[in-house]
């Protein structure tokens, strides 16, 4: 987590994009939220959670390691109670 103070809410695109085989996803809060960080494969398959607690104000990274998984398009949601925004990437091998 940063130090900064994010003004909205916002789910950032993934580096790098395309990955292999980990990539960071970074987003944003403006107020403690029950969050959560979910990846999806192609056929909307849940794969990983990566954020399933309250998280305080700010901003953070999380890194993903998908060496597990096969080659593919995956999307990654952000959910808090105000906000839910999904996001694509691609893991290639």
């Amino acid at each position: 987590m940063n130090d900064q103070l994010p003004q909205s809410f916002a789910l950032h695109q993934n580096y790098p994009n395309p990955f292999n085989p980990t990539t960071t996803i970074r987003f944003e809060i403006t107020k403690s939220s029950e969050t959560e960080l979910n990846v999806y494969n192609a056929l909307g398959q849940h794969v990983a959670t990566l954020v399933n607690e309250r998280l305080n104000t700010g901003v953070y990274d999380y890194q993903w390691d998908a060496s597990t998984l096969a080659s593919g398009v995956y999307f990654y949601e952000l959910k808090t109670p105000e906000f839910t925004e999904v996001k694509k990437m691609v893991l290639m091998k």
